[in-house]
């Protein structure tokens, strides 16, 4: 077998990617921007059946193994790998988060960053993070930002050559912290690949996309003056707005759990009765990311785990990209 392994981190949306112009390339209705993590990541195994003992590729996540239901979309992406290479070779695939999987934590974008990148390897194709940005924005459009570390936009576009990530800063321009309040570590019961083609169907979507490049632009500001008192308010605005549109979509999507009420409330609290600069996001699942300098972390994790509804807290500093391992998982 032809074998490789990466690991690759997670991001965080500042500016978030809710909805697609077109389905069948994975073409967003906006730029977005987000932080590539350090400490939240994906490591991915793919081994490659040359001698054709495999019937089906075999997928294994966090240990368990996936029925081919579930297996579907991986599949489906093995098979742009394979047309890439120009084989029909079934692939063995061992894959690990090192934090809940499918809870809103941005699994499928390391995922599938991880899976194109361990994938090309072990099939000796050398192509460049941009055009592996575009090949794993296929199965999931925030996995072309973990293309990059540190600070990264993805731009529209409107095809495989120009929807595409690009870095802004690398890692070491602003050292934030991003602190995940898990409030639950369960899986979502409907995917953001699915939840991306309900966002036509809310009222309020067209609001969201007319604002998008203003706060675009407030962000990249931000990031460039590292200012976390301008960014703070334009990321929770944003995520707010990008709820919005699935709580008001059809049928409507309700991520949100009481114990995310709960860190929304204690974060605001923090700020506007005590002063500390801690803002929150959140992706599309029920736990809350808050986002601080790292002089405050310290001070935010402690807050947070005095909270009965957090179960547990990650911690993380922006992130570089993706890493080749010597040593597997198969």
């Amino acid at each position: 077998m032809s074998i490789a392994t990466a690991r690759v981190g997670s991001n965080i949306a500042f500016i978030k990617y809710w909805g697609v112009a077109d389905a069948t390339l994975n073409i967003p209705l906006s730029n977005s921007i987000s932080m590539t993590l350090a400490d939240a990541h994906t490591t991915t195994t793919v081994a490659w059946d040359e001698i054709g003992a495999l019937e089906n590729d075999a997928f294994v996540l966090d240990g368990v193994a996936q029925s081919p239901a579930r297996s579907q979309r991986l599949t489906r992406h093995l098979d742009i790998l394979r047309g890439l290479a120009g084989v029909t070779w079934r692939a063995r695939v061992t894959s690990e988060n090192n934090f809940p999987t499918a809870s809103g934590i941005a699994s499928s974008a390391s995922g599938f960053a991880a899976l194109t990148v361990a994938g090309c390897a072990a099939l000796g194709l050398e192509l460049d993070a941009t055009r592996l940005s575009a090949i794993a924005r296929r199965s999931s459009g925030s996995a072309s930002r973990s293309l990059f570390g540190g600070f990264v936009e993805w731009a529209q576009g409107s095809s495989d050559a120009d929807s595409v990530a690009f870095p802004l800063y690398g890692p070491e321009h602003w050292d934030l912290r991003d602190l995940v309040a898990v409030v639950s570590g369960a899986e979502k019961k409907l995917s953001s690949a699915d939840g991306h083609l309900l966002a036509k169907s809310s009222p309020l979507l067209d609001g969201r996309i007319a604002h998008v490049n203003g706060w675009l632009a407030e962000t990249r500001r931000a990031l460039a003056e590292r200012d976390i008192q301008r960014l703070g308010p334009v990321i929770e605005l944003d995520a707010l707005a990008m709820h919005s549109v699935m709580m008001t979509s059809s049928p409507s999507l309700l991520y949100w759990q009481p114990g995310t009420l709960d860190v929304l409330q204690a974060v605001r609290r923090w700020r506007e009765e005590e002063g500390l600069a801690v803002y929150f996001t959140i992706d599309a699942g029920p736990n809350v990311h808050l986002i601080c300098a790292a002089e405050s972390a310290p001070e935010v994790e402690t807050r947070l785990a005095a909270l009965r509804s957090v179960e547990r807290v990650i911690v993380s500093g922006p992130g570089r990209g993706p890493q080749l391992l010597d040593e597997h998982l198969i």
